[in-house]
């Protein structure tokens, strides 16, 4: 079984969609091996979306990250990156089809709902912040 980790964003828990969209993996057949709610700073922003420093969105991406509550959560599937990958949908909300998550719930670029690793290297670089206990 493979392991990655998704993220949902403030917008996500702002609009009470936390039950939903782990729901939706449930479904799937993903099985939650870790979830915990908390706010990331700056600096775990920063560490986070460290891959993306310099790009022109990069402050957007630390700005809406850091504006509320998220939920991280290890998920634990075959094929798990790539087949929540396909779940959520494209990045950008406006292209990502009807059925994915972000399709049917994002409403902007940052502020699309959700994030998931996209490797295996990323999951574990991403879950040892979101999980420190993992370090």
């Amino acid at each position: 079984m493979d392991q990655t980790l998704v993220v949902l964003k403030p917008d996500a828990v702002q609009r009470g969609l936390i039950g939903e969209i782990v729901g939706r993996f449930e479904k799937r057949g993903f099985r939650i091996r870790k979830m915990r709610m908390l706010t990331f700073g700056h600096e775990i922003a920063a560490d986070f979306y460290s891959p993306h420093a310099g790009k022109p969105f990069f402050s957007d991406l630390e700005r809406f990250i850091t504006s509320g509550p998220v939920v991280g959560i290890v998920l634990e599937g075959n094929n798990a990156v790539e087949v929540v990958r396909n779940m959520i949908g494209k990045t950008k909300s406006d292209e990502a089809i009807s059925g994915t998550i972000r399709g049917d719930y994002a409403l902007g670029y940052t502020d699309n709902i959700i994030h998931a690793s996209d490797s295996v290297d990323s999951y574990i670089r991403e879950s040892k912040i979101v999980f420190p206990e993992n370090r």
